[in-house]
This record gives C-alpha cells, structure tokens and sequence, in this order.
C-alpha cells in the first residue's frame, strides 16, 4: 500500500493528512518533499495527522526527526497528531516520544499552535 499525503489549513495551520505507511523509499520521501514544500511556501505551523498510518520503520521514524528538525531550524513548529498504537509504541520505544508533540485531538492540536 503506497503511502498518499493531502493537505489542508486549519486556522493558520497545515494539517498533512497522512496514510498508509511511511517506510524506506517512497513512504519517507513522500513526507520529507510535502514537508519541504510547505516550509518552501513559509507555512510555518505544520501539523502532521497519522491517524491513518499503520506502519512505520526506522527510516520511517528517521523521517519524522528529520522533519521536526527541518521545521524547527525554520523558525516553525511541528506536531503529530492521532497515533495509532503501533505508531505510537514505537516512538515510546525509541525514546522519541518526548521530542515530539503530540495531540489526540485536532481542535486542540492547532490551538497549542504559538499564536
């Protein structure tokens, strides 16, 4: 299953729709372009939903630092949002967690957005 990004703004956020799963090769890539895109395009609040990602590798998980990363450097703010367990054992796993924020609730998500 190949991995689709959409995208849409919430109050000055941008919320990248995520699903299927982000791994080695085209999944990873998918993310890094549509994150260097946005922050290409001074979107600077980026709010990445994986609710409907089932599956992540390591390349997968070095993708999403390496995006955190990105957006930080840029002055912006990244956050993840809806976990699924797997995901989310993962990132518990390794000691990723606490590095990232992350929301359950979409509303909420983009209010903790800096104003």
């Amino acid at each position: 299953m190949t991995m689709k990004a959409s995208t849409r703004q919430v109050d000055g956020v941008t919320i990248v729709d995520l699903s299927g799963r982000i791994t080695l090769g085209e999944g990873s890539v998918i993310l890094r372009d549509t994150v260097r895109e946005l922050i290409g395009k001074g979107n600077k609040k980026i709010l990445l939903n994986l609710g409907d990602v089932n599956y992540i590798d390591s390349s997968g998980i070095g993708e999403l630092v390496s995006a955190f990363t990105t957006v930080r450097n840029q002055g912006g703010e990244l956050k993840l949002l809806k976990l699924t367990k797997k995901v989310h054992d993962l990132l518990q796993i390794t000691k990723l967690y606490t590095v990232f924020d992350v929301k359950d609730d979409e509303a909420a998500a983009v209010k903790a957005f800096g104003r």
